[in-house]
């Protein structure tokens, strides 16, 4: 039968978050109920409360979140009760013209629950990037679902489910950075900071931090970052070109997206580099004039990376497995551990960039 339980919910646009009592049906089929662990506080969630990504009030907020699988309905065998899982918000259909071609990672017909979540009233909820993980527990599609290492600490893992592994992916995945490579980091906020990670990782050798706070940038050093230039007080693309015997980086990410980023990321790459956006634009922002010689001219590649270009059931394990052997500093993203009733709190502290992850612990 349905629970109640309790969860944080956005009712209107630019208002404060509330705690509400959320009901939660039983799953239906190809659906799973997660008792959340913890969640990561992601811009995104903040996106939705000020009606920057639509205007489907009300929203039950959280998406960065790793939890224990309570049930599932029929027909779901990727996963069974009592699974440590992180959640994602792009379940592979397997079915669509990207998964056919043998690109999973860019389905085009990604799902999540077909049955709502509602307040008690009966109004029903849409839940933030159809997972709503600031709650207790939840309701999605099986396939958001990835079984990980229970070894791992739900605050570190939770953060695999967007911001973290968005950066690590554009990176690794989109950006293709390899050994000895050249990468610069435009925006050293969680995602930023992922991608100077993942760049790690994959052994790039010049790892360029760019921002305009020096806190971020000396962050940034503790994920790899092996220059660091603060672009309020100095030309970001001539340091860039000068860390790198002025040629320029091979991969320069925007993780701000921008118009005036993605145009030092443009300018700041090497010839045939490649310029990754994955910071995310609000709907009002255009791209800059640049003479259309300079596409022809300099080549290379301009990509937009979707969550990391990651596929969560190869992705997930692999990065959970990396941290526990020590490879990846996951714990190094997470500024500090709150309830259910901080959210607000956290909101304004990541606004201010006092913070990289706050997570909500349950």
């Amino acid at each position: 039968m349905a629970q109640e339980v309790r969860g944080v919910v956005s009712l209107e646009k630019g208002k404060p978050v509330s705690v509400e009592t959320i009901v939660v049906p039983d799953p239906g089929p190809g659906e799973a109920v997660v008792q959340i662990q913890a969640c990561g506080v992601c811009h995104t969630d903040l996106h939705y409360r000020e009606g920057g990504i639509n205007d489907e009030f009300p929203f039950l907020l959280g998406h960065e979140a790793a939890g224990v699988v309570e049930s599932v309905g029929e027909g779901v065998t990727e996963v069974a009760p009592g699974d440590f899982v992180i959640l994602n918000w792009r379940a592979v259909c397997g079915e669509c013209r990207a998964c056919r071609k043998g690109k999973p990672w860019y389905c085009f017909n990604t799902h999540n629950a077909k049955q709502k979540m509602t307040l008690t009233s009966g109004q029903e909820l849409s839940p933030a990037l159809g997972i709503g993980a600031f709650v207790e527990k939840t309701l999605v599609a099986a396939g958001q679902c990835t079984k990980v290492n229970p070894a791992v600490t739900p605050q570190v893992a939770g953060l695999l489910g967007c911001g973290v592994m968005a950066g690590i992916g554009a990176a690794i995945n989109t950006g293709g950075v390899g050994r000895g490579d050249s990468i610069a980091v435009i925006g050293c906020g969680g995602v930023g900071d992922a991608a100077i990670a993942g760049a790690t990782l994959a052994g790039a050798t010049t790892i360029i931090a760019v921002d305009t706070d020096d806190r971020k940038l000396e962050w940034a050093k503790g994920f790899g970052a092996t220059h660091t230039v603060n672009a309020r007080s100095t030309d970001a693309v001539e340091a860039i070109k000068e860390a790198t015997d002025g040629f320029g980086a091979d991969v320069v990410v925007d993780a701000v997206g921008r118009p005036e980023t993605w145009k030092q990321a443009f300018f700041a790459r090497d010839l045939a580099g490649t310029v990754v956006l994955v910071g995310v634009p609000t709907p009002d922002l255009k791209a800059p004039e640049i003479p259309l010689i300079e596409y022809f001219g300099r080549g290379g590649s301009l990509k937009s990376s979707w969550y990391g270009d990651c596929l969560p059931s190869r992705d997930f394990p692999m990065l959970v497995d990396l941290h526990l052997q020590g490879r990846l500093p996951l714990d190094k993203f997470v500024s500090e551990e709150i309830g259910l009733d901080d959210i607000e709190t956290a909101f304004e502290k990541m606004h201010h960039g006092d913070v990289l992850r706050s997570v909500v612990v349950l």
